[in-house]
């Protein structure tokens, strides 16, 4: 049952409920938000300091490098000076030949002990760097020491460079307590920024909350308020405000069809009361044989009427429900077996030679043919015709069932509007003999489900049904004369629906 729409008597719980929920998916968002930018900017200053430390240690072992190569090239010359030159007060240079004796060494350098241990010089004699102590060099903070080959081949030597990384380190250091007092700082800042664009993005959220929750089950409709901005909530709202247009729809639908068929129940069961009254009043008196005859009429049609409801609401569920087995139906042996309860005249069937096979429950065809076939004897003059014929040019797809009446028919503008559950023209309501404007829904609603189309059209004079339905291919059975529809038929009287 689709929902009615309208606004809450008690909307101030439900607001402060879904506020509640707003909230709370706010901080939720902002908690994930917060989260990884802490990781984030956590990874961040990692890599920052880790690259600050590895960029000045390189500039380092750049520095001492240079200095040892000019060392080294005065070695091999053999033009060593006594004190070795060096620029600044952070670096130590020793001049070691083969069997770690000092041949030379800067100003502040020991001259007795060189700065590697033999298992150290043996690691790095080939241009590489090591750690070592800065105790061990007499400088402060831990030392990088180079060493760099010199000499010829007879009187190998090894110049040794140390330079102090105390100043690295401390601007390491600086740099990391910056990162650890201003990451706290700016995470707070960026959490603030997120919460109020967190609350801005989220404000027309919770005006849809708002406005879903007014709308309840009083009679009124309503709509979602839309947010001016284009982007995905506005096209949310959009689309939620289209279902509720299709909802409400779809109620006016469903009570407009609830009071057509309680209207239409009421007019045979306030006939049967009127008659079971006056002949109760009447006793003896009364013609009992007619009033029989009058009540089994409205019987009848009371009958037919619940008949199509019932289909129609099976029609409604066929989506969801179990459908009937469907199979092949051979068009024109059906067209006869529907013919036959009708007189010839005013039914005529024109023969259709080869059997014209369709794929689809025979049940519901059947009542597709016998709707179009009541509705066409109700309403015509002398004469209604029917037909199948093969597929068309351009529809090679569908066979085409022809009803045709040569009756008032139907103005064009008005020719889809019948198809509407319990619509009757004007003209019909004073000619129909007991019709309840259900026979043309029941139409459109079977052959839909076969997988087919109906069209009206002008027969001129009168009104022509065309209903399409698929072609199936049944091998072996063209020829077979049991499926050639003869000409006219005769039959009992029509059923009136």
């Amino acid at each position: 049952m689709t929902r009615m729409l309208g606004r809450d008597p008690s909307p101030a719980k439900g607001a402060r409920k879904g506020s509640f929920l707003t909230k709370s998916l706010r901080v939720r968002l902002l908690v994930l938000a917060i989260v990884g930018l802490t990781v984030g900017l956590a990874v961040g200053g990692m890599v920052l300091v880790g690259a600050l430390g590895y960029a000045l240690q390189s500039t380092i072992d750049t520095e001492a490098f240079k200095t040892a190569d000019g060392v080294a090239r005065l070695a091999t010359a053999d033009a060593l000076p006594d004190p070795l030159p060096v620029a600044g007060g952070d670096v130590r240079v020793q001049v070691v030949d083969a069997q770690r004796r000092i041949l030379a060494a800067s100003i502040d350098a020991d001259r007795l002990v060189p700065m590697l241990h033999p298992g150290e010089l043996t690691e790095v004699r080939d241009r590489k760097g090591i750690f070592v102590s800065g105790q061990r060099v007499g400088m402060k903070g831990p030392v990088r020491v180079v060493a760099v080959p010199a000499g010829s081949a007879e009187d190998p030597q090894t110049v040794l460079v140390a330079k102090s990384m105390a100043d690295v380190r401390h601007s390491v250091q600086v740099v990391r307590n910056i990162l650890l007092i201003s990451f706290p700082l700016l995470v707070a800042i960026l959490a603030a920024v997120a919460w109020r664009v967190v609350g801005a993005t989220l404000r027309p959220v919770e005006a849809l909350r708002a406005g879903a929750e007014e709308i309840t089950g009083s009679a009124r409709g309503g709509q979602l308020p839309v947010p001016a901005s284009r982007d995905e909530i506005h096209r949310l709202a959009v689309t939620l405000n289209g279902m509720l247009d299709r909802l409400e729809s779809a109620r006016s639908r469903q009570r407009a069809f609830v009071a057509d068929a309680a209207h239409e129940l009421r007019s045979p069961l306030a006939n049967m009361r009127t008659q079971l009254e006056v002949a109760q009043r009447l006793g003896d008196r009364n013609d009992w044989p007619a009033v029989a005859d009058d009540l089994l009429a409205d019987t009848q049609r009371l009958s037919r009427l619940v008949d199509d409801l019932l289909l129609l609401a099976r029609a409604d569920d066929a989506g969801s429900g179990q459908r009937a087995a469907a199979g092949p139906v051979d068009l024109g042996e059906l067209l006869v077996g529907v013919a036959e309860r009708y007189p010839a005249p005013p039914v005529r069937v024109v023969p259709t030679g080869d059997p014209l096979w369709t794929t689809g429950e025979r049940d519901a065809l059947d009542r597709v043919l016998a709707n179009l076939l009541d509705n066409a004897v109700r309403h015509a003059r002398s004469e209604v015709t029917v037909r199948a014929t093969g597929p068309e040019p351009g529809r090679p797809a569908y066979h085409v069932v022809t009803v045709t009446d040569d009756g008032p028919g139907i103005p064009a503008e008005d020719r889809e509007r019948v198809f509407d559950r319990f619509t009757r023209l004007d003209d019909a309501r004073a000619r129909d003999a007991g019709g309840s404007g259900l026979g043309l829904a029941i139409v459109r609603d079977l052959v839909r489900r076969q997988g087919g189309t109906v069209e009206l059209s002008d027969a001129r004079p009168g009104l022509r049904v065309e209903v399409r339905l698929p072609v199936r291919a049944v091998p072996g059975t063209r020829g077979n004369d049991r499926h050639t529809a003869p000409g006219p038929v005769t039959a009992h009287r029509p059923a009136n629906r």
